[in-house]
């Protein structure tokens, strides 16, 4: 593997943390939001990521199981499934006809959590980047 090749899956690394950071903040910026109907209510979202394939690897050269990447392709945001938070408050302005206000499917301390492991996987590539550089310094003074 080369050094660029180091720099273009850190910085595809990088790339994903960046976007799974910014929904998570998303997700974090709406927790409370009201609405009053389940159909308004925002939900939260998260990247969906994808391996990128390593093209004319030789069959057999890895052990069984193993896949080679070249990065990540962030492939799409999904919305969560999870159940919404409904809460009985009829003297709520956003209360339906039943009394009942809608409230996002966002856990903020999972999000949160989120938020930190991206932060220290963005961090981590951040670091892996400096490294090649400073190998590939080193290596062209090597000649002087």
């Amino acid at each position: 593997m080369s050094l660029g090749n180091v720099f273009d899956i850190a910085g595809s690394a990088m790339s994903a943390q960046t976007v799974r950071l910014n929904t998570t903040a998303s997700n974090m910026a709406n927790a409370e939001s009201v609405s009053s109907s389940a159909g308004e209510t925002y939900r939260a979202r998260k990247p969906v990521f994808e391996l990128k394939q390593v093209e004319n690897l030789q069959p057999g050269s890895l052990p069984m199981g193993v896949q080679a990447g070249q990065g990540v392709n962030i492939s799409g945001i999904v919305e969560s499934d999870a159940p919404l938070r409904q809460e009985y408050n009829p003297d709520h302005p956003m209360a339906d006809e039943n009394g009942y206000v809608y409230y996002p499917n966002v856990n903020v301390v999972e999000e949160m959590a989120d938020m930190i492991s991206a932060s220290r996987s963005f961090q981590i590539n951040a670091e892996i980047m400096n490294t090649a550089k400073q190998m590939m310094q080193k290596a062209l003074t090597l000649g002087q």
